[in-house]
């Protein structure tokens, strides 16, 4: 996918974005390779982020593989890429594990305290 234009919001691409000379994008971006010489503004989530020469980029950069050729400008923060999204899930599922079972627990207590009705024969 190539931006020409200008884009504002949230891009998700499965392979690589690319913001021409003539290209800006305003948002937060998640694509695998993302090839940037125009202007983009926000934050970038990509495996591979090249900055070309006539780029210009403003935000935070998730990525574990970054390069900025000479002339490309970047003003911002840059951190490891996030891909431990399987590893979240895992602990998403574990604390609702563990809450379903405080609610299995606490339905068994609420019926442990009924009181017993003798059935009348």
């Amino acid at each position: 996918m190539q931006v020409d234009g200008t884009v504002e919001g949230e891009i998700h691409v499965d392979k690589t974005l690319i913001i021409s000379e003539s290209g800006r994008a305003v948002g937060e971006i998640f694509a695998k390779h993302l090839v940037i010489n125009g202007e983009f503004e926000g934050t970038c989530h990509a495996d591979k982020i090249e900055i070309l020469k006539r780029g210009k980029v403003t935000g935070t950069i998730y990525s574990d593989d970054l390069s900025i050729e000479q002339g490309g400008r970047f003003n911002g923060v840059t951190h490891p890429a996030e891909n431990n999204t399987d590893n979240k899930s895992v602990v998403e599922l574990a604390d609702k594990v563990k809450e379903v079972k405080a609610q299995e627990t606490k339905v068994q207590e609420m019926k442990d305290h009924e009181p017993k009705v003798a059935a009348k024969k």
